[in-house]
């Protein structure tokens, strides 16, 4: 028995954050990687990282998204399946962006099973979507390192530099305006929202305040994972 104990430890814990735009997954997500030696992976990000590897599968996302068409489920998912096996990943992994619909978490489930591993824990951050129209509109980014700013939430301790890394010039999203927020919100209640449903029938899901200061969603969501990669 303590061999099979210590078998099903060594595989990584699968965690997915929900919630939507400007929910805060990005930031609460690299705290969970600091505190806890997971590893973010964003659907945009493994793209990326197969396609410049060359692998099979990234071969065929560049042919798909070189054609403008979307790259298929099967595509990440294979992706996903290799990205699982790099030895940086033992601690766990934190899935961003993937899945978006009840159709592919069905298939991510699949794809855990035949890896002898499932979803630790799917985890909601819950927010209201006037507040969220007003926090994406106020956000924007260091320039040199990508570290996440906001008008009323979070500014830099010293005006015009950034915390992490000392450079001094910041963007904004193009997108983040009231009008394409919204937009943003009724897509994510239309296709994603669901997920909820679903993983809560699978007994997996928690539900976290979103409307709290990021220290205390910290908080919640590090008392969640601590459970699972225990």
């Amino acid at each position: 028995m303590p061999e099979a104990d210590s078998q099903t430890r060594t595989k990584p814990a699968v965690l997915i954050l929900l919630g939507p735009p400007g929910a805060g997954k990005g930031t609460q997500a690299r705290m969970l990687e600091d505190k806890f030696g997971l590893v973010q992976l964003s659907t945009g990000d493994l793209l990326r990282a197969a396609v410049n590897a060359g692998t099979d599968a990234g071969k065929r996302a560049k042919a798909a998204m070189d054609a403008g068409e979307l790259v298929s489920d099967e595509i990440v998912l294979e992706i996903l399946k290799d990205r699982m096996q790099d030895p940086d990943v033992a601690r766990g992994v934190i899935l961003d962006g993937f899945p978006r619909t009840t159709g592919q978490a069905q298939a991510l489930d699949a794809l855990l099973e035949g890896q002898g591993m499932s979803i630790g824990a799917a985890i909601s951050i819950e927010v209201e979507d006037d507040a969220m129209v007003r926090r994406v509109s106020g956000r924007y980014t260091c320039a040199t390192c990508g570290e996440g700013y906001h008008d009323e939430f979070k500014q830099p301790a010293v005006a015009g530099v950034c915390d992490k890394c000392g450079g001094t010039e910041f963007t904004r999203r193009a997108d983040d305006n009231a009008e394409t927020v919204a937009a943003r919100l009724s897509a994510y209640h239309a296709q994603t929202a669901p997920l909820i449903a679903y993983y809560d029938k699978r007994g997996v899901l928690s539900r976290v305040d979103g409307m709290g200061s990021i220290t205390a969603i910290a908080e919640e969501l590090g008392a969640i994972v601590d459970k699972v990669t225990a």
